[in-house]
């Protein structure tokens, strides 16, 4: 099996002093939990090259600060969440390691924007992946083990009117990254037919089976891989990659529990307060 093909970034249309100060803007807007207007309207032809140079200095800043980057996420590599955002190319955002958070815990909401939950399956690498040209039968030589997760959405950019070039600035919504469950190896279970059952406070709000992220969960890795290659960069072994959502964003609110029931799998759950 081949991955997606990557989606061409374009040219820089914004010099380095745009992007600082846009990379600035979106730093302050985590600090004080007030997203900022949407970037493509303030920014005429802000191309998808841009919003990633965005991203790298924002990762770069939150870097220097002691932030740890110990994986990525790929968004928007399902037809659920394309539908569910109208947005039809993947990104990616890092994973700093404050983001990790186990099973069971309580979640401040007021940490967060726009508060979404999405399921997810995470890859923790035991070998790295250098694009260009990775497969599916590549990530799952690599993989050590595949793990249950929630990822926890926050929008520091304004949600209505996002472009895929807000999203990438906005490191792809990424927020925090719950993990739990039973963790199994790649020839332990056809990951192609992982199931789970998310329920907000006992009810079920989505369903979804892993096969909707491009076919094959490790084809969303191996788009990230070939993509980061383009990039200049690659994946290290010991990174966790959240391989994009098989459910469309469930809202949470104070007070709501979240679970999500993986089967066999076992299950992935957080209190947000």
């Amino acid at each position: 099996m081949t991955a997606a093909p990557s989606a061409p970034d374009g040219e820089r249309t914004l010099d380095d002093d745009a992007v600082v100060a846009i990379a600035d803007e979106l730093a302050e807007a985590d600090r004080t939990r007030t997203p900022v207007p949407l970037l493509t309207a303030r920014h005429a032809g802000m191309t998808v090259a841009d919003a990633y140079a965005v991203q790298r200095t924002w990762r770069e800043r939150g870097e220097a600060r002691g932030r740890r980057v110990v994986g990525h996420k790929i968004g928007l590599t399902s037809k659920a969440m394309q539908a569910a955002t109208g947005i039809t190319e993947p990104d990616y955002g890092v994973i700093f390691d404050d983001m990790v958070i186990e099973s069971g815990s309580v979640v401040e909401h007021a940490a967060y924007s726009n508060v979404r939950v999405e399921v997810e399956l995470a890859f923790v690498l035991a070998e790295p992946l250098a694009g260009p040209g990775v497969t599916v039968t590549d990530v799952l030589r690599a993989t050590d083990r595949v793990v249950p997760a929630l990822e926890i959405l926050d929008a520091r950019v304004e949600m209505p009117g996002r472009t895929i070039v807000d999203t990438i600035s906005d490191n792809a919504a990424m927020g925090a990254m719950v993990v739990g469950g039973r963790p199994v190896r790649v020839d332990d279970v056809d990951l192609r037919w992982v199931s789970a059952l998310l329920y907000r406070n006992e009810t079920i709000e989505e369903t979804g089976v892993a096969a909707g992220v491009l076919g094959h969960p490790a084809a969303g890795v191996a788009w990230l891989a070939n993509k980061l290659a383009a990039h200049g960069d690659s994946l290290a072994a010991g990174e966790t990659v959240l391989a994009g959502s098989f459910t469309r964003p469930t809202w949470v609110h104070p007070g709501d529990t979240v679970h999500a029931d993986y089967g066999t799998l076992g299950a992935v759950t957080c209190r947000f307060v």
